[in-house]
């Protein structure tokens, strides 16, 4: 056990908050000066921890992480180039614009997700998800994910329909023609039109991923624990899709063995098949 002569626990909270309050009412050089009072209050832990554990070879190897990234969150600074930390206990962690006024940014790790264009009778599957830590440019994923996609389903996508945050991307020669964009004017016929109107139907998907399956809040840690929950969040929704799939089966085939009068005075159209063939989104 390591004792500080102080803290700041009291009074780096208040600074916190007043930079907090000088910042939302636009007083910055203010807020500048709250900032500048939690760096010192942060320097002089530092410091002090240093001292008392410099001849303790083992605190020292417990303390090394964290007083490494209390030095990176002490010089980084707002405009600077490169990774921050923006989370102690997940440094992994990266800010992501979203170009939204209402949301501006989203804090995490980018996630790719590709559905079928065409919904099956169970549904709007996902076909694929993968985790992209680093925070690349959309358009140049698609030379990694484009192949293992077509692993993944073991077969060869006709059409790629993807966002406006897809243009200049990197696809494989085999695909470069094969991925349209949407507002794309050039090489559209009637029924690749059709099938850009219908790019929006994952968004319900990301939606229902982050909402209803845990993908909004990631509890594993690290780089491979984002990859996890990404996997597990698609997994449980795709049973949860084949789930209500059975339960409307299992209706119909109750309603069929509850006598013959019911099905001849309601009488049911047959069902297609549960998956169909077509392209990806």
């Amino acid at each position: 056990m390591v004792l500080s002569l102080q803290s700041y626990e009291r009074i780096g909270k208040h600074a916190l908050i007043a930079h907090q309050r000088y910042a939302h009412a636009k007083q910055f050089k203010r807020a500048n000066k709250a900032l500048r009072k939690l760096h010192t209050f942060l320097g002089r832990v530092e410091r002090d921890i240093a001292r008392r554990i410099k001849d303790d070879f083992s605190l020292r190897a417990i303390f090394a992480r964290p007083l490494y990234l209390a030095e990176r969150v002490r010089e980084q600074r707002q405009k600077q180039r490169g990774k921050k930390v923006y989370s102690l206990h997940a440094p992994e962690v990266e800010c992501i614009g979203k170009g939204k006024a209402h949301r501006p940014y989203e804090f995490g790790v980018k996630v790719s997700v590709a559905t079928t264009l065409h919904p099956s009778k169970g549904g709007q599957f996902v076909a694929h998800v993968n985790s992209l830590p680093g925070n690349p440019y959309d358009g140049h994923t698609l030379a990694v994910l484009i192949p293992e996609m077509e692993t993944q389903i073991g077969a060869q996508m006709k059409r790629i329909v993807a966002d406006r945050g897809y243009r200049g991307h990197n696809a494989p020669e085999t695909h470069k023609f094969r991925v349209y964009i949407s507002g794309q004017r050039r090489r559209i016929t009637e029924a690749i039109k059709r099938e850009l109107r219908r790019r929006s139907a994952v968004e319900p998907v990301i939606g229902h991923l982050k909402a209803d399956h845990r993908m909004g809040r990631n509890f594993l840690a690290h780089a491979v624990g984002d990859a996890i929950n990404a996997v597990l969040a698609a997994a449980g929704y795709n049973f949860r899709r084949l789930l209500a799939w059975l339960a409307s089966l299992c209706a119909l085939l109750l309603a069929e063995l509850a006598g013959p009068t019911q099905s001849e005075n309601n009488p049911v159209t047959p069902q297609g098949p549960f998956f169909t063939d077509d392209c990806l989104v």
